[in-house]
């Protein structure tokens, strides 16, 4: 698998990794790795923008009755995500400012991450990259390789309710958030494994990426 991301980013064309899974898969971690890996590799043609920066404000949640759903597909800006996308592939001469998700205040903040012109690997990661519903359905045509992340359900929530302890939420809140939107939403994703090009446990990343 590092072979095939070593081949995307080699160019000259540039080239999009999607990551997919269910909250707490380890979508995050995995691409900040491959980042950082291929990254000392191929020195400036690396780029790891998540999915997540395209989260709609807390504000606006709360505005449209939405803020405790937080996650689900209907809470971010999915055409604007694609429109990011197909800018990339199409404007190689200017530098492409993204938006950065902050798990730290759980907003984003625009104009986070940098996309020089020189970059030919674009490392995206969300829950909804396989979505086949429109606006989402346009990304799958958008992503070179898709790779699906499916560790042992245990694993996943284990992981997941310690994040949200990190954020502050007791350990009841992050126990019924797991339980109750986060397993709604992963039940949604894992629906659309199909449609990635290669399916694997994260306990195989350690693998992938090698020491």
């Amino acid at each position: 698998m590092l072979d095939r991301v070593h081949r995307l980013a080699a160019g000259p064309d540039r080239r999009v990794l999607g990551i997919v899974g269910a909250p707490g898969a380890g979508k995050s971690t995995l691409a900040a790795a491959i980042g950082e890996r291929c990254g000392q590799d191929h020195p400036g043609r690396v780029a790891v923008v998540g999915m997540d920066g395209w989260h709609l404000a807390n504000s606006t949640l709360e505005r449209l009755g939405r803020l405790e759903r937080k996650g689900a597909p209907d809470t971010f800006d999915p055409a604007g995500f694609v429109t990011f996308l197909e800018r990339f592939r199409t404007d190689t001469t200017g530098t492409i400012w993204a938006p950065e998700y902050r798990r730290s205040v759980e907003e984003s903040i625009g104009g986070a991450l940098e996309i020089a012109p020189e970059v030919t690997l674009l490392v995206t990661e969300g829950n909804y990259l396989l979505l086949d519903d429109a606006p989402w359905d346009r990304i799958r045509g958008l992503l070179d390789e898709a790779w699906f992340l499916a560790p042992d359900e245990a694993t996943r929530r284990d992981r997941l309710i310690a994040r949200h302890e990190q954020v502050g939420r007791t350990h009841e809140e992050a126990v019924a958030r797991a339980d109750g939107s986060d397993a709604a939403n992963a039940a949604v994703i894992a629906r659309t494994a199909h449609r990635a090009d290669v399916v694997f446990p994260d306990d195989s990343v350690a693998g992938i990426l090698g020491p």
